[in-house]
Parts: structure tokens; sequence; C-alpha cells
């Protein structure tokens, strides 16, 4: 059923180009995967209501969930040099009014305006993946090409990178220096990184480039057959107007399994950080992230050097069951030890799903278009994010911290219950094409 090779990964790091913008993307990351807890803990320490700093957690979530996919799609139809340095801009300024109002005590209102600015903040999971795709597919690595499933879960260690020491380096700086430290901190890094990333040029997929790639195969093909080619027919081909929302049912199957995901983890992430309060120790849910974090990124390093044999579509429903159920038994959370222990059974869970999701986005739609599909999956998250923190927020505010995890524990249901009911469809919207070094692979 699977075999495992320990030297995957030497490929993957053998690819010079990548260094550059992997690295502006994981600065990036740091400042995505803060955005929730980071804005969090900002405002409670500043004497904001818990209730307050849900809905501004939220309404990032939910400007992400509407305006990052049309960044993304916009991406790949003009390029990623020509489009992130504008939606970056627009996120930076709201990060600027959302940490200036905080450290004035301003009024709620500017930290709702600012909560929207920010969400239009460019995907660096999706355009670094985007690019290895690009790499791999087209050809530009030749014989040195990684295998696919092995990039993804490269990609998803780097993830799980930021997300363990990003929300612990922004409580720690919002504990130790000021409330606004750590935002600060995160938003000089995604500057940097988008700086970096938009000089790293030589890796930038060029707009619609599966499809002028398929028009010279079939040209090549009419060549050999005697037939007139078509030259240059597919340059500059723009990329389909219709959003992969409206028209990849795989697509919608996985944003909603993200939704579900990104619901109870921003509960529970708001819930940690409550709990940490009520203990009167705030680097708790530091501690806690970070350990979680830690065994995610391990278990994504592992899992990317298994081959499954398994077909994509059962490998999602296995893992959307062991996430949903391994988070599930936060419903037993009531102490502090208790809320370790089922972070760290779940976070054994998360990387895996991570890496299949990818894998079956990638095979469900075209390949010019893997910015905007992987965008859809993070948007799905962040829309689930968008109820998941003001959810917890009102529950804490009136029931208690320990309420919250069992509201929490009833949300991680959706996502096994999705992938069985929608099995059948994701199966048949996995294409079964695969490039001629995945076929002698597999051979």
């Amino acid at each position: 059923m699977a075999a495992v090779s320990p030297g995957v990964y030497k490929k993957v790091l053998q690819v010079r180009s990548a260094y550059a913008f992997d690295i502006a993307c994981l600065l990036m990351r740091f400042f995505g995967a803060m955005l929730n807890i980071g804005v969090v803990t900002m405002l409670t320490l500043s004497g904001y209501s818990f209730l307050t700093a849900g809905l501004a957690s939220s309404l990032i979530a939910l400007s992400i969930f509407v305006v990052t996919p049309r960044v993304s799609k916009r991406i790949d139809e003009r390029g990623q040099s020509a489009v992130v340095p504008k939606a970056a801009a627009v996120s930076l300024l709201g990060l600027v009014i959302l940490v200036g109002n905080t450290a004035v005590h301003g009024p709620v209102w500017p930290l709702f305006v600012g909560a929207l600015l920010v969400g239009f903040y460019p995907s660096p999971q999706a355009m670094a993946r985007a690019r290895w795709t690009y790499l791999i597919r087209s050809g530009k690595l030749g014989e040195a090409a990684p295998d696919l499933r092995t990039m993804f879960s490269y990609e998803s260690v780097l993830d799980d990178m930021a997300f363990i020491f990003s929300p612990s380096i922004s409580i720690a700086l919002a504990a130790a220096i000021a409330p606004t430290a750590g935002m600060i901190a995160g938003g000089a890094a995604f500057a940097v990184g988008v700086a970096l990333l938009c000089a790293s040029k030589s890796t930038e997929p060029v707009p619609g480039w599966s499809d002028n790639l398929a028009e010279g195969a079939q040209a090549a093909a009419a060549e050999v057959e005697g037939e007139p080619a078509a030259v240059g027919a597919g340059a500059g081909r723009p990329v389909p107007k219709k959003s992969l929302m409206r028209t990849s049912p795989a697509v919608r199957v996985l944003f909603i399994i993200y939704a579900f995901a990104g619901a109870f983890l921003g509960l529970f992430d708001t819930a940690t950080v409550s709990l940490a309060e009520d203990l009167h120790s705030p680097d708790f849910a530091g501690a806690v992230l970070m350990a979680s974090g830690a065994v995610s990124m391990v278990v994504g390093f592992l899992f990317g050097m298994v081959r499954l044999r398994a077909p994509l579509a059962k490998q999602l429903v296995v893992a959307a069951c062991a996430l949903g159920l391994s988070f599930g038994t936060m419903f037993f959370i009531n102490s502090a030890p208790s809320l370790m222990v089922v972070a760290l059974i779940g976070a054994a869970t998360y990387s895996p799903l991570l890496i299949v999701a990818n894998g079956v986005c990638e095979r469900a739609v075209p390949d010019a278009r893997l910015t905007e599909a992987i965008t859809w999956l993070n948007a799905g998250y962040t829309c689930g994010a968008a109820f998941g923190p003001t959810t917890a927020g009102a529950i804490i505010d009136l029931f208690g911290t320990m309420a919250s995890f069992k509201v929490g524990a009833v949300l991680c249901l959706g996502m096994p219950l999705t992938a069985l009911l929608c099995y059948r469809i994701v199966k048949r919207n996995i294409r079964p094409a695969y490039t001629v070094m995945e076929r002698r692979e597999l051979s």
C-alpha cells in the first residue's frame, strides 16, 4: 500500500533557483500566520474585550475570503510581480490603521476599517506552490525536477514553520515589549518578503503557461503527421475569466472542508488565548501553538517520504476523518494539560490533510490557475476563521472558556462528513494525466 523513500527531499533542496522565492514566501507566511491570534492578543492586552478582538480577527478573515481569491485570479492573469506589490500596499495600510488605533486605544470602528484592508493580503502559500508547479511541469528543471507530492510536503513544512514560530513570537513580543510589537514585526517581515518575491522574476510563472505548453505539444504532433502547425496560437493567452469556485466541483468541496477546519481552529486558538489568560500565563498559548506546530511539521516531513498507492480521493477522506476526529477530543478539555494533549494529537493529523488536499487541487484544475485554486482553499479556511473567533469570543464572554472548546468539538465533525458525502464528486474531477517524468516514476 505504501513505500518509504527517505531521500525524496534531496531533489527539492538542489533547486537553488527556488531558494529566493521560498524565503520570500516564508517571510510573508509569518505575517499571515499571526493575523488571527496576533490581533486577538494585541487587542485584549490593550484593554479591548474578547468580543471586539474576535470581531476584528473575523473581519480580517472575512476580507481575505472575499478579496484574496480575486487577487490570486488577477495574479494568474497578469503575473505575480505586476499584482502583488499593489495588494501588499493595501494590506500594510490596513495594518498601520489597526496598530496605530490600538496604540492610542482609539474607538472600535477604525479597528474594523483596518481589518478589512488587511484582507488584501496576497497568499504566499499559493504563490510558492504555483512557482514550484511551473518549474516542474514546464520542464525547466529537466531530470532534476522533484516529485510534486514531495514539493507539497516540503511547502507544508514551511507552512508549519511559520505556524510554529510566528504566533509565539507575536505573543512574546506583545507581552514583553508592547501589545502592538508582535504585529509590527510581522508587518516588517511581510514587506521584506514582498520585495524579495517580486525581485525573483526568473521563477515567476508566465500567465497561461500550461495552455501554451499544451498547444506546443499539439503543434508538434501535427507536424509529425504532416499537418501545418499553428505558430504562437497560445502566446499571451489570458486565463479564463470564470472563477474556479464556479467551474470546479473539487475546489468547492475542498473549500467546504477548509471552512470547517478554519472554524474550529480559529475557535481553538481564541479559546487557547482565553485559557492562558485565565491561568494568568499569556505565554502558555504560545507554548501550546509552538509544540503543536512542531509536531505538525515533523509529521508533514515524514509524510512526504511515504508513497501511498491509494487514490487521492480516498486519501482525502481518510485525512479529513483523522483530523476531524482527533480535534473532536477538545470536548474533553478541562485543564491546561488536557489542552496540550489535544493540541498535540490534533497536530499530528493536520499536515497530511494539507498535503493531500493540495495534491487533489493540483490534479483538479489547470496548472496555470493553481494560484487561484489554492487561494480558494485558503479562503475557505479564512471563511471558517471569520466564524470561529467571533463565536469563541461571544461564548467566552457569556459562558466561559471551556464551553467554547465543546462548540469547537462539534464543528470538527463537518470535515469528515463533507469528505464522505462528496467522495464521488472529488473522484470524478481528479484528472489522471501525468508528466513524462511522473510516468517513469510510476512505471
